[in-house]
């Protein structure tokens, strides 16, 4: 059969199997699911009631064009769409040998892109970009939507927060759209074509991709100031090693592509047509019975709704859930039949200043790690006022998440610095509870019971812990400080208390050996006194020298 009948057949199989109708909803008890159908490749074009295959067939009509890329799977049509022109740079060849020792890094990661491969090469082929873009996820996260940089860029494409805000791309307490499948996909497509728009050349757009547009544009400046051409091997000189091995990364990934039994290579089998189709819903589900109504494990559920956090899936009417085909029907039927709530989880606000965590806990009768734990609050802290939390569902407090607060949902808090700390303070003289209890501000019960003193007295060398507030009326921190008995005082026992050893030092400087704190200061501010008397007459002296010698002259 030549190639030409052999696709007349096809467009007959195609009108005699197919015929193409609208998404519909069907409405189960809580979540809508629109029916799948196979639509994806011929969406574009007429239906197939309207074709006449005979009448109609010809080498130039877009769908026989479409049924030769049906006949291949998503690695050929890869091939088909390379349109960036390859770059020929010593780091190519260096890239492909890492890449080639490395068959299990190469095997695995390609293995996880094959869920996401279709739905990408779909929508750059309706943009008519090239390609080879669909490999990027390969450099940029290992086709990890989960991934996330050191400069907490995140999903498949690696937006960091500013630039995925710049594409309307939601990040809120409650869900990450930069690792939203179809979102952060759209939004890299818009990002790539705004930056070969700027810059005419597709391997400069990757390189501002990932370096920043302003970076790469004052990089071709001085290129022309040395009069080189404008080409990524001739401003690569002025980029950090980074950019200067992304294109290079990209091209080998894109050789091993394109020549894989060359090269040794077995790719994954990824069948030319949708892995994952979209359901809708209408009330809140907790994500893990969400995959256990999908007939899904866990991590399997989670890879393809990565935007969502681990517990619950929130939001109104337009939020989306991708599921591979073969289970959307499983996920209907079950729901048909699920007996209990779909949600556990609600939110609470915060409506005050700061609350502590262990507060919102008892209102909703859980504990404050279960409440840390699924919001990654850090240990210590308070929320500050308007954070939106998860919390448990209960009777009195277990309606669905408002989608408006989901929108809008953050987190933030602040260290929840003690009230009071522990502070060993040692007894050099005798001394009395009720006094060390005076200049600490504590009373004479509170003295007692962290010290188990039963008497009313302290001996010489005990050792007193005193819990002290954590900062002093001033605002700076209370430190360490001794305890001794001065003589000679009118009360029974007075109490001396040291902040710190420069205070203790300048202390011992300043003050003579004398019987109480008093005449102690007197005496040190004689001292301090006769220098400045000495400068006075110092000063008068001076002052008649030079009016004798006025005199004189």
């Amino acid at each position: 059969m030549t190639p030409k009948k052999r696709l007349k057949f096809l467009v007959l199989a195609l009108a005699g199997c197919f015929t193409v109708v609208a998404p519909a909803l069907v409405e189960a008890r809580d979540i809508s699911l629109p029916k799948y159908s196979k639509d994806a490749q011929l969406a574009a074009f007429q239906t197939a009631a309207e074709i006449d295959p005979l009448s109609q067939f010809n080498d130039d009509d877009p769908l026989t064009e479409i049924l030769s890329i049906n006949e291949v799977d998503v690695w050929g049509r890869i091939r088909h769409g390379f349109a960036i022109p390859d770059l020929s740079n010593p780091l190519v060849q260096n890239h492909e040998n890492y890449y080639l020792k490395k068959p299990e890094y190469f095997a695995r990661t390609t293995k996880r892109g094959s869920k996401y491969l279709f739905h990408i090469v779909q929508e750059l082929e309706k943009r008519g970009m090239p390609t080879e873009l669909a490999l990027l996820p390969f450099i940029e996260s290992a086709y990890n939507p989960h991934a996330r940089s050191i400069a907490k860029a995140e999903g498949l494409w690696q937006f960091i927060p500013s630039t995925g805000r710049h594409y309307d791309l939601a990040q809120n307490a409650f869900r990450d759209e930069r690792r939203d499948i179809l979102q952060s996909t759209d939004a890299g497509n818009s990002f790539y074509q705004r930056l070969y728009n700027m810059f005419g050349d597709w391997q400069l757009a990757l390189a501002s991709y990932n370096w920043g547009e302003g970076s790469v544009m004052r990089a071709i400046k001085k290129a022309e100031r040395a009069g080189k051409p404008i080409t990524f091997n001739s401003i690569s000189a002025y980029m950090p090693a980074e950019t200067r091995n992304y294109v290079p990364k990209l091209q080998a990934v894109k050789n091993i592509i394109a020549h894989a039994d060359q090269y040794g290579v077995k790719l994954p089998a990824v069948e030319n047509q949708p892995y994952f189709v979209t359901i809708g819903k209408t009330r809140d589900i907790d994500v893990k019975v969400a995959a256990k109504l999908a007939e899904m494990t866990l991590d399997d559920f989670r890879a393809l709704n990565p935007q969502f956090g681990p517990y619950v899936i929130a939001g109104g009417n337009e939020v989306k859930i991708l599921l591979p085909k073969e289970n959307a029907e499983k996920f209907r039927k079950n729901l048909d039949k699920w007996p209990h709530p779909l949600s556990s989880w609600t939110a609470y606000q915060v409506t005050g200043t700061r609350e502590k965590v262990e507060d919102i806990a008892a209102k909703f009768n859980t504990s404050p790690d279960i409440i840390r734990h699924a919001n990654n609050i850090p240990a210590r802290t308070n929320l500050k006022f308007g954070s939106a939390i998860l919390v448990p569902k209960t009777a009195g407090f277990n309606q669905d998440i408002a989608p408006e607060l989901v929108n809008s949902a953050r987190i933030a808090w602040e260290q929840d610095a003690p009230a009071t700390r522990l502070v060993s303070v040692p007894v050099r003289k005798k001394a009395n509870v009720a006094s060390i209890a005076k200049r600490y501000r504590v009373s004479v019960a509170q003295l007692k019971s962290w010290n188990s003193i039963k008497g009313d007295s302290i001996p010489k060398g005990t050792i007193l812990k005193v819990h002290v507030p954590s900062r002093s009326a001033s605002g700076k921190a209370v430190r360490a400080g001794t305890v001794s008995a001065v003589r000679g005082s009118s009360r029974a026992s007075r109490v001396k208390v040291v902040m710190d050893k420069q205070e203790r030092t300048s202390s011992k400087k300043g003050l003579v050996k004398s019987r109480n704190a008093r005449s102690a200061k007197s005496v040190s501010t004689k001292k301090q006194a006769k220098p400045v008397k000495a400068q006075a007459s110092a000063k008068k002296t001076t002052a008649k020298k030079r009016s004798s010698s006025k005199k004189k002259a």
